[in-house]
């Protein structure tokens, strides 16, 4: 999963409504921009976004001063190399890297304790529950958060009280997940 922020909208000493203090008066649009505030637009799965889409963001974004953040699949940067007047204010580009073990084990623990139960790494059952939440998810945290709820799910059918191999295959099961 990569997340991609354009870098500032560039200023010119020309442009004096692009250069804003906090005396100056607000843009039409509120008060919000005379307090230090920035609108921010969040997109997901930006790598679903047309041509058109992608202008009309790029033509906000110069406009209206805003932050934009795209999140979307690996390789989002690259698709948005073919639209140079969008790329060109690309700021950065972030590939979130898969969960170490002890990473996981801090987010399993958490959920663990959720579910009023406790997570022993030295444990038979919960070292193989960890193992095989990390074959499944192979460290993607989205992927992670969408397993936990399915093996609660399981838990509370099957009335289990211990999450197992049996449980952690049964809850990925349940879930459609696309290849990588």
């Amino acid at each position: 999963m990569s997340s991609i922020r354009p870098s500032p909208a560039p200023t010119s000493a020309s442009n004096s409504t692009s250069r804003r203090t906090a005396t100056s008066r607000p843009r039409p649009g509120g008060w919000r921009r005379s307090r230090n505030y920035v609108e921010l637009i969040i997109v997901d799965e930006a790598e679903r976004l047309r041509p058109a889409a992608l202008e009309l963001l790029r033509d906000r974004y110069d406009r209206d001063d805003i932050a934009l953040i795209l999140i979307g699949m690996p390789g989002l940067e690259k698709q948005f190399s073919h639209y140079p007047q969008f790329y060109s204010r690309v700021g950065f580009a972030h590939q979130y890297r898969p969960l170490g073990q002890d990473e996981l084990l801090f987010v399993l623990q958490r959920h663990w304790r959720s579910l009023g139960k406790t997570l022993d790494p030295e444990d038979f059952t919960d070292a193989q529950a960890i193992a095989a939440i990390a074959r499944v998810t192979r460290g993607n945290f989205r992927l992670l958060e969408r397993l936990i709820p399915q093996i609660q799910r399981v838990l509370k059918i099957n009335e289990l009280d211990t999450i197992t191999n049996d449980v952690i295959e049964a809850a990925q099961s349940t879930l459609v997940i696309g290849v990588t």
